[in-house]
């Protein structure tokens, strides 16, 4: 903070911390005045920058060092907007009960109860913050929400978002996926999540509302099984409206059926480009889309699709092991969701009516395969090259370890295996040296200025240091199998599950269901990981694309 001539001391001096006692002090009015003296003076300067923007003599870094500021204001602006929304909810809950005691008084009967009360003054908050922002009252509703989790069970999120740790997007994606969690829960989710911001410094939002499910799944097994049951009652289809005639379909599904029909389509795509189709992967999928929901292609085959799904042992055959399982190209899913699936295409039924798959079960019965995850930091490792492409098997085991692209704060699918060193430079074609990227981030040869395997605290994980032009760095790593975990001491002693022939200790399994192959990974015996945070104070640099914090967490994007 800079020295403001503004400010008084008690002394008659003029210091930045007079300015900062005297806001404090005076509450919202006086806080009010001085945005929006400060708002009037970006505003002008962003309309007419006059000379502040002529490049001739200047230094890359004289531009560098304001967005990094930009971005550190926008964040503590995000984290006073939060304190805000949530002063004026209160101070309309504290009027409509001023309000409903007065009317009580002169009318006969009860008192209307608080929970009334406070839904109808939330109701009018709504209203007011979408009038004021200027967002739709969905967004609007959405935004309260989510400021009331950050204020009342994510303070550790909210000190992140406010010393710009983390982003807006980040914080209010981490408020979205503890929605359905009690907040008991929800605090205990907060504070392990901030012991691991440094692993997450490049992570994009898709990876932290992943933590949040592992996080939670792994405190509360049961609470997960039934938030996910819950979950499944809210499935429905909508139609958003969009420019130039066109609309977007979307459906809300369970994830595994989300996986399978996306595949499916995927899978359809490709094969009309073999065809000779000239459109572009996303178009000929719409397009497979909409023929076969239109009944244009009810002839089509639609074959076994290859669904990578990891799951560990525990997961598979115990309910209460607490382990999430991940759906390639997705994240983190509750083992609830496809442990009947699974034991269902693993077991053939003693008598083949009873074959959930009909007639067809035989064939598309699950295959199952075995990988090994890393002693400490719970990645899946195995498997080299000496070929100069990725042969089909190696990209296969780079999408389950790596799940979505792994350029930082990035939530596409993957859709292409990459050397981190490249081969022209002597990169081998290795687990090690490879990484799972969407089209966009393999690009790294001229969009960064180095991309580079680093070594970890404890010399453990698969850890890809990004370093762009303007000198700011981001690490990515793997999704863990088991991520984090709790230390020993802290785990309630459970009792030895029933012993089941089919969980073998060690195994990395994979199933296919119908219409699906699916890879399950289970990752054998139980270990602990308390390595230290590895990440540094850093200033606050620019973080990326910045996107409305009401936006949906479930759309994912570069």
């Amino acid at each position: 903070m800079t020295s403001s001539p503004h400010a008084a001391g008690p002394e008659g001096e003029f210091s930045a911390q007079a300015l900062l006692d005297g806001l404090r002090a005076q509450g919202p009015a006086a806080l009010a005045a001085a945005l929006g003296d400060l708002a009037h003076l970006l505003q002008e300067i962003a309309g007419d920058p006059g000379e502040a923007f002529e490049i001739a003599g200047r230094a890359r870094g004289e531009v560098t060092d304001l967005l990094g500021n930009l971005q550190a204001c926008a964040s503590a602006m995000d984290a006073l907007e939060a304190r805000s929304v949530i002063a004026l909810r209160d101070i309309t809950r504290r009027d409509r009960h001023v309000e409903a005691r007065d009317r009580a008084a002169h009318e006969t009967g009860a008192d209307p109860s608080q929970t009334t009360v406070h839904d109808e003054a939330d109701g009018a908050t709504k209203d007011d913050l979408s009038l004021i922002t200027r967002r739709s009252p969905h967004m609007a509703g959405r935004t309260l929400a989510s400021a009331q989790r950050l204020i009342e069970v994510l303070p550790r999120m909210l000190d992140a978002l406010r010393t710009g740790k983390i982003s807006s997007d980040v914080a209010y994606t981490v408020a979205g996926a503890a929605s359905g969690l009690a907040p008991d829960l929800a605090r205990e989710v907060d504070r392990r999540l901030a012991e691991r911001l440094p692993e997450l410094d490049g992570a994009g939002t898709r990876r932290f509302a992943d933590a949040v499910a592992t996080i939670a799944g792994e405190l509360d097994p049961e609470g997960a099984a039934l938030r996910h049951r819950r979950a499944l009652t809210e499935r429905h289809v909508t139609m958003r409206p969009g420019q130039h005639g066109m609309a977007t379909l979307s459906a809300r599904l369970s994830a595994i059926d989300a996986a399978r029909i996306h595949k499916r389509f995927s899978l359809a795509a490709e094969r009309r480009r073999a065809e000779g189709a000239r459109e572009g992967h996303g178009a000929l999928m719409a397009d497979a889309f909409t023929d076969t929901l239109l009944g244009r292609d009810e002839g089509a085959d639609p074959g076994t699709l290859d669904i990578g799904l990891i799951i560990t042992d525990r997961a598979l055959f115990r309910p209460d092991a607490g382990d999430t399982a991940h759906l390639e190209g997705y994240g983190a899913v509750p083992a609830e969701a496809v442990r009947a699936q699974l034991r269902a295409a693993t077991a053939e039924p003693a008598d083949p009516a009873d074959d959930p798959y009909g007639p067809d079960g035989p064939a598309v019965r699950a295959e199952l395969r075995r990988l090994y995850a890393h002693p400490t930091s719970d990645e899946l490792v195995a498997m080299d090259s000496t070929a100069r492409a990725f042969p089909p098997a190696l990209r296969r085991f780079l999408t389950w370890r790596d799940t979505t692209c792994r350029g930082p704060h990035c939530n596409a699918a993957i859709r292409q295996s990459d050397h981190i060193e490249p081969v022209s430079r002597g990169g081998p074609t290795s687990v090690d040296n490879g990484q799972g990227l969407c089209a966009h981030c393999n690009k790294k040869e001229t969009s960064a200025a180095n991309v580079a395997r680093v070594d970890g605290p404890d010399g453990s994980g698969h850890r890809v240091e990004w370093t762009g032009h303007s000198g700011v760095s981001r690490i990515t790593t793997p999704t863990p199998l088991r991520w984090p975990r709790r230390p020993e001491r802290e785990r309630a002693p459970a009792a030895p599950p029933a012993e089941d022939p089919a969980a073998e200790p060690g195994v990395v399994v994979g199933a296919t269901t119908p219409q699906a192959r699916v890879e399950a990974a289970p990752t054998g015996e139980e270990r602990d990981s308390d390595a230290p945070d590895a990440g540094r104070a850093r200033r606050v640099r620019p973080s990326g694309r910045r996107r409305d914090r009401a936006d949906s967490a479930d759309e994912p994007d570069h």
